[in-house]
């Protein structure tokens, strides 16, 4: 009854609806989502987690008495080590069908490595909440993990160029863009993709500025788009802002990047995340694709272009203060301090970027 599920709970089962039986793996992924250390998390670590959830609560088990029923379903004190390394294996490839309709078996380590640590995560808080039902043996525990087969590499500026001049070629200019953005502005996919919209670029309260928010940290930061040392307002980052002027004379609101091509009923371009959760396969699918058409390494991903672009900051021998600026990290653990992050900061690391461009021949003017 309620109030005894109350009770034993602390109060947490009277805080949201909780999916499935008590002692389910589903109840065990709510206790966490309803734990101060879950709900403390920012937006982006929280849709990781969720994804993680649901690929491991809506497997459907293929074997043994079982067959058939959600793993979400099962009780936490049936979901054995062996269990959990048989879906391992079971979610690490994955089946989908290309645009010529084709099938394409697909790898996808990265993904369903991050999956079994949110879920030992999730067992470990459950078990503080309720050690007399959730096992002390956390089956998702020492799984011998190993990165993706094909880490991601920092991309050089001139790899940028070349998926830049490629995806324009292919009329996929938006993911051209988006590069350029993670590679200037040091974001993250998710945000580019789901969030940044066209009022965030040069708004009419600050039309110098543009508006980052860093999903990772939740920290917003303006940078400012001309050089305030300069009177004649010289850009910081012309090449991006011409295509981004561009963009926002077409488009007075929504999402900044969308899919280059209409395909919709209505005649209006669709987003580059799909589903309700916002995922971002199909992108990366078609970054790939084009980083390899424009003869870039396997290892090139979309993540790339942002690492390349933090690796640049430590070439332009940017200060702590200015390195903190650009990337809004917080953490002792990424700078040896934090400080105060200012507008005038940002511009000159910008400014000291685009001078290492110049100095090793890597001309952007």
């Amino acid at each position: 009854m309620p109030q005894f599920d109350s009770w034993r709970t602390a109060g947490m089962s009277d805080l949201v609806e909780v999916r499935g039986a008590v002692g389910s793996f589903d109840w065990l992924v709510m206790l966490y989502k309803n734990h101060k250390s879950y709900k403390d998390l920012s937006d982006g670590q929280k849709r990781n987690h969720e994804r993680g959830f649901s690929m491991v609560a809506d497997y459907v088990l293929t074997k043994g008495a079982r067959k058939g029923a959600r793993v979400g379903a099962q009780p936490v004190g049936d979901i054995t080590t062996k269990m959990v390394d048989a879906l391992f294996e079971a979610l690490l490839t994955v089946t989908e069908t290309d645009d010529d309709g084709n099938e394409v078996t697909r790898e996808r380590k990265t993904t369903t490595n991050a999956a079994m640590k949110s879920c030992r995560r999730a067992w470990n808080i459950a078990y503080r909440a309720e050690p007399a039902i959730v096992p002390k043996e956390n089956p998702f525990s020492r799984m011998g993990l190993n990165e993706s087969s094909t880490p991601n590499a920092d991309a050089t500026f001139e790899q940028l160029q070349a998926f830049v001049a490629q995806a324009d070629k292919e009329k996929r200019s938006s993911l051209g863009t988006a590069a350029m953005i993670t590679w200037e502005w040091l974001q993250r996919g998710e945000h580019i993709f789901r969030s940044f919209e066209v009022a965030h670029y040069r708004p009419k309260e600050r039309p110098d500025d543009v508006r980052i928010v860093h999903p990772k940290t939740g920290k917003e930061v303006w940078w400012p788009l001309f050089d305030p040392e300069q009177p004649e307002r010289v850009p910081l980052f012309p090449e991006l802002m011409s295509r981004l002027d561009a963009i926002k004379r077409e488009r007075i609101g929504g999402l900044m990047l969308v899919r280059d091509w209409k395909d919709d009923k209505e005649g209006r371009p669709l987003p580059w995340p799909t589903g309700n959760r916002g995922d971002l396969t199909y992108m990366r699918h078609e970054v790939k694709r084009i980083a390899k058409a424009a003869g870039l390494p396997e290892s090139i991903t979309f993540t790339s272009f942002r690492h390349g672009g933090l690796t640049e900051t430590g070439d332009a021998d940017m200060t702590d203060r200015e390195i903190l600026a650009q990337s809004a990290q917080t953490s002792p653990k990424v700078l040896p301090r934090y400080v105060k992050k200012t507008m005038k900061q940002v511009a000159n690391g910008a400014r000291k970027r685009r001078a290492v461009r110049t100095e090793t021949g890597q001309k952007s003017e």
